[in-house]
């Protein structure tokens, strides 16, 4: 079994950063790909960014030039970097792994933090 714990989410100012982190704990696992979608109220969830284990990302348009996505293997960890943040990043935001295990290949899910962007 995997766990991912998510933290970093908070409410800030448009124009402002925040960090996301997301960490996965278990045994005898390795992840593929890392990916963070979001989900604002009366929309439909979004894949904001992903990153493979290569180190390679991939971005939403929506996100492309202000957010950064980046991971540590070591540490099982993966990370949101958001700039320039406006009132539309305002969602619930959770970390998704895909992970390789005895079972095969399995999703796992963060349980989301909230980010809120005040114009």
């Amino acid at each position: 079994q995997v766990q991912l714990v998510e933290s970093g989410g908070g409410l800030v100012q448009a124009g402002g950063s925040l960090r996301l982190s997301c960490t996965a704990s278990g045994s005898s696992f390795s992840i593929n790909v890392m990916n963070w979608y979001r989900q604002a109220p009366g929309k439909q969830r979004e894949l904001v960014a992903s990153i493979t284990s290569r180190g390679i990302p991939n971005y939403a348009d929506s996100v492309k030039g202000r957010f950064t996505i980046s991971r540590d293997s070591a540490k099982n960890t993966v990370y949101l970097q958001m700039n320039s943040l406006k009132a539309e990043d305002t969602a619930a935001y959770r970390c998704n792994f895909v992970v390789s295990n005895f079972n095969g290949i399995q999703n796992y899910w963060g349980q989301g933090t909230q980010v809120t962007v005040s114009s």
